[in-house]
């Protein structure tokens, strides 16, 4: 017999009422009764039976449910102790499903990954609680993990700032360090009436597609990423202003205005402007000049 679809509103109210389940308002739990979201979510990561998908955040398994059916492997990792019976009794017979009951920031993903998919990069697909969306996203973009693309939900107003371009009232430091190792594809806008219960916000789906290389070569990584931190800090000031306040670059500020000039960025320009190459080039210079 064919499980019932979850990813609708029938299929939710199904699943919710059969278990003693209470949304967790910390969790920021809105469940997805949207088909054709579903859909696009699936279609858009490309999911394949040659695929290993590591999923955050299945909830009651509205986009689980589809990736079990596509993917060659499958694994779940869930932190509300209310919602791992739920998946165990609906997906625990299914040879390529496994269930992780844990907050995915504690995991040791590259260890993880190493041990279910040494020889293939892995498809993230989440939908993100919104008040730890970067948090995850940096986490799994900085440790270097063999990861091809990130599929994710997230509030509107996020993926509008992870694909902004320089310039826009949108852009800003997650943009640029997201820049740094993937490219960002907006899929699909998602009205809140797309799930259960309704948020007070719109949604989106983003994918990030990773970089085999970096767009950029820089000599000093981590000071790259302390400038770009440091450039929208005082968004409204000048670079020489926002830089010189942070203080990290330990330079004076006669100096730091004089290689800003020199650099060719100019000390008056601001953050918001810069893309990841000029950020690279300011790095490489200072390093050079200081």
């Amino acid at each position: 017999m064919q499980m019932q679809k979850i990813g609708t509103v029938e299929g939710t109210k199904a699943v919710i009422s059969k278990y003693p389940f209470a949304f967790q308002k910390k969790f920021g739990q809105n469940f997805l009764i949207d088909p054709r979201v579903l859909d696009k979510i699936i279609d858009s990561a490309n999911i394949t039976k040659e695929d290993c998908v590591i999923e955050i955040g299945p909830g009651i398994g509205s986009v689980t449910q589809q990736l079990i059916e596509h993917a060659g492997k499958v694994i779940s990792i869930e932190i509300d102790d209310q919602l791992i019976p739920i998946l165990t009794e609906q997906f625990g017979d299914c040879d390529n499903f496994r269930l992780i009951h844990k907050d995915v920031l504690k995991v040791d993903l590259q260890k993880l990954i190493q041990e279910e998919s040494p020889n293939r990069k892995i498809k993230v697909v989440a939908n993100l609680p919104y008040y730890i969306t970067t948090p995850i996203i940096m986490t799994l973009l900085e440790n270097q993990l063999n990861i091809e693309s990130i599929t994710v939900m997230v509030q509107k107003e996020v993926a509008d700032r992870l694909a902004s371009k320089p310039g826009s009232k949108q852009y800003g430091a997650i943009t640029v360090s997201v820049n740094y190792y993937s490219d960002t594809y907006l899929v699909a806008n998602v009205p809140r009436n797309c799930f259960m219960p309704r948020p007070n916000v719109d949604s989106a789906v983003i994918q990030l597609r990773l970089h085999d290389e970096p767009p950029v070569k820089v000599g000093n990584v981590k000071q790259l990423f302390k400038i770009i931190k440091a450039a929208f800090l005082l968004r409204r000031k000048t670079l020489l202003n926002t830089l010189a306040a942070h203080g990290e670059l330990g330079l004076e500020k006669d100096k730091l205005k004089e290689l800003l000039d020199e650099s060719g960025i100019g000390a008056q320009t601001r953050g918001e402007t810069l893309s990841i190459e000029d950020f690279a080039r300011l790095s490489d210079y200072i390093d050079a000049h200081r």
